[in-house]
């Protein structure tokens, strides 16, 4: 171990031990246990509970024990969430079915403006080692975030910015872990200092890990290496807050489905983003606002895929947004929010294999959304106009008008049961790779074609959900339908291009009417008391996705049933997941079918050191445990590269 690695967790003791002296009582109940987490991603401040759309956030010790490389896997254990895989570095969480851009990846509620939507191969921007917490909403939520989030959103909130004072004095976390299938090590320190008025954050990730284990043989060309950091500072008082971060990006990666075979060498990608962000809250502006909230963010971002030490293609993005929100509460009763948002977006592919042109993408859009509540009944309304404008070399300028609107209302049946209805129109407008694709992509070896005169996509959705609640069990379910004109998918054409000998399949853009149905069910028990926690958790998921002409959609999820297990006793606790996924046999023309799989993982803590100033945990955590092999059905790689095998990590903790 050298310096490298002990460097992020040195600082981090040095700051919980200087802590001491001047700490405020801090234990882990408020550190690691979240009753009532607040949805960031939800401008009218609800908690889980109180947004009328299917919503989940991972937090506290849930999230330590499922925080992984990729965001992608970070969530895949919640119902109706998976990844699209490609290999340990790569994972795009997939919403019912849905990926790319019709999920929105978030940072603190601002798009992550990297090309993760280009292509399954790019990885995200974001670093869920430095997520306070991970929210996914399901459904249409472009009302509040664009077009583009015409499938769900995936938030992650790392407090880069404090909007309201929290904690006097210093606090963080500090995490360093070593993994035995990759060799590995994760290292991670996040450290707040806050003052009557102002506050500072610092945090940053450095991870170095080899080729990650199959569950036959090390996974060649997988090893990942990430650097990341920010800086935020914050002052507030009662007339509000205002506060700017800048963070950096660093992930270098191997693509596992070009390993390389001796003669030609294998594909890497060198990803780098730069980022600047700023909000402004104002408190009471004016009657009948209770707050407006500005924020703009500008990225510049660029990634690189090597082939050997030669350079193959080279992507650059460079992106601003900027978004404003006016919150009023009418009464009790009566809450909403109205505001508008615009982006700006100059994309470039560079090199022999560039197949995307140069693209430059503008939009605005203005929203609104009201929210009643009246004895039994919640109900949510919301409308969106949006318009945007692509623009590529080569090409007409396309230009697209959206329009979307949501009813959703809850009906308490008693203090126990809750039944909910949502019915959405959403449209979206078609995006670069798309429309305006033509050549080979190296990193997903095909060549892919894109359209540039495909309409916009326009989306029907039904759901209908319950949602029962005592003090020690919890079950949710739903089904829903969505109904989709104009749906725009990569197909396969069972066509092959001649690259130089290499014979690569050719892909090509297709939209036609397609119809989405699926179901997701939960069921949660607690036992125990105070002395002792036994929390069970089961769930079963599943979508059917098929055009109008009856075939089916490619790269859809299967089936799945999981449970977890979760306990604490004394100063130690852990947790079993369980999830198998059922073979997926529903496949698109010249798409292959997927056997079934389970997999099982494990976590175990035991807490060292409690004291008023500092908390450490040392911990083990196994994925795979069994060591199945096995294969996402969502995966562009999956005929090339499994899941990977048994890995076990062990580390230490602490908070401060």
């Amino acid at each position: 171990m050298n310096i490298n690695r002990l460097s992020l967790l040195s600082l981090a003791i040095g700051l919980s031990l200087s802590h001491a002296a001047f700490a405020q009582s801090t234990t882990d109940d408020n550190k690691k246990i979240l009753d009532k987490v607040t949805v960031t991603a939800d401008p009218l401040g609800n908690d889980v509970e109180g947004i009328v759309q299917p919503a989940s956030v991972l937090a506290g010790a849930e999230l330590d024990a499922k925080k992984s490389n990729t965001l992608g896997e970070t969530v895949s254990s919640i119902p109706g969430v998976t990844t699209s895989f490609f290999g340990p570095g790569v994972g795009r969480p997939v919403i019912r079915g849905q990926d790319g851009a019709r999920v929105a990846i978030l940072a603190n509620g601002m798009s992550s403006d990297d090309v993760s939507n280009v292509s399954q191969d790019h990885a995200v921007s974001i670093e869920p080692f430095l997520a306070d917490q991970i929210e996914v909403i399901k459904g249409p939520t472009n009302l509040l975030y664009g077009s583009g989030a015409i499938a769900g959103i995936v938030n992650a909130s790392d407090g880069r910015i404090v909007t309201s004072k929290e904690n006097i004095g210093l606090s963080g976390r500090a995490e360093s872990r070593y993994d035995n299938g990759s060799s590995g090590y994760t290292q991670m320190l996040r450290s707040d200092w806050g003052a009557e008025n102002y506050a500072l954050h610092f945090d940053g990730v450095y991870r170095n890990n080899g080729d990650a284990p199959g569950p036959n043989a090390d996974i060649a060309n997988s090893a990942v290496q990430t650097k990341t950091g920010a800086l935020g500072a914050s002052v507030f008082s009662d007339w509000g807050y205002a506060g700017a971060s800048i963070s950096r990006y660093l992930n270098e990666y191997g693509n596992p489905a070009e390993p390389g075979n001796g003669v030609d060498p294998g594909v890497t990608l060198n990803m780098q983003q730069t980022r600047f962000d700023s909000k402004l809250g104002i408190n009471k502006p004016f009657d009948g606002i209770d707050v407006i909230k500005l924020a703009y963010s500008h990225t510049d971002y660029q990634h690189t895929e090597f082939e050997g030490d030669e350079i193959g293609t080279q992507f650059f993005s460079k992106a601003d947004q900027f978004r404003a929100e006016a919150v009023h509460s009418a009464n009790a009763s009566h809450k909403g929010v109205f505001g508008v948002q615009a982006q700006k977006k100059q994309f470039e592919a560079i090199g022999a294999e560039a197949f995307i042109p140069s693209t430059q993408s503008s939009g605005y859009g203005i929203f609104i959304i009201e929210q009643f509540d009246h004895e039994k009944f919640k109900t949510e309304l919301g409308a969106r106009f949006d318009n945007n404008t692509l623009e590529a070399n080569g090409f007409n300028q396309r230009d697209f008008s959206l329009f979307s609107v949501s009813a959703a209302s809850r009906y308490a049946v008693n203090s126990l049961f809750d039944v909910t209805l949502n019915l959405d129109h959403a449209e979206r407008s078609p995006v670069e790779e798309e429309l305006f694709s033509d050549g080979l992509h190296a990193a997903t070896a095909a060549y892919e074609i894109g359209n540039p005169n495909f309409s916009k996509e326009k989306a029907n959705q039904i759901e209908l959900g319950m949602h029962i609640h005592g003090e020690r069990y919890e079950a949710k379910a739903s089904v829903y339908q969505n109904k989709y004109d104009n749906f725009i998918y990569l197909r396969d054409t069972g066509l092959l291009f001649d690259d130089n000998g290499d014979l690569l399949p050719i892909r090509q853009w297709a939209q036609n009417d397609a119809t989405f149905k699926g179901y997701e069910a939960e069921l949660t028990v607690k036992f125990g008391n105070q002395d002792y926690r036994n929390d069970l958790r089961v769930f079963v998921d599943g979508v059917q996705a098929k055009l109008n002409n009856g075939d089916y959609l490619p790269r859809i999820p299967s089936s799945r049933v999981g449970a977890e297990w979760s306990w604490s006793v004394s100063n130690w606790s852990g947790g079993l997941l369980f999830i198998h996924s059922n073979a997926q046999k529903n496949i698109a023309s010249y798409e292959t079918p997927t056997d079934s799989y389970s997999l099982l993982n494990a976590n175990l803590n035991y807490q060292f050191h409690n004291g008023e100033s500092s908390t450490w945990e040392a911990f083990l955590q196994g994925s795979n445990l069994t060591n199945q092999e096995a294969y996402a059905a969502t995966s562009a790689i999956k005929d090339l590269v499994p899941l990977l095998g048994r890995n076990i990590s062990a580390g230490i903790r602490v908070f401060f």
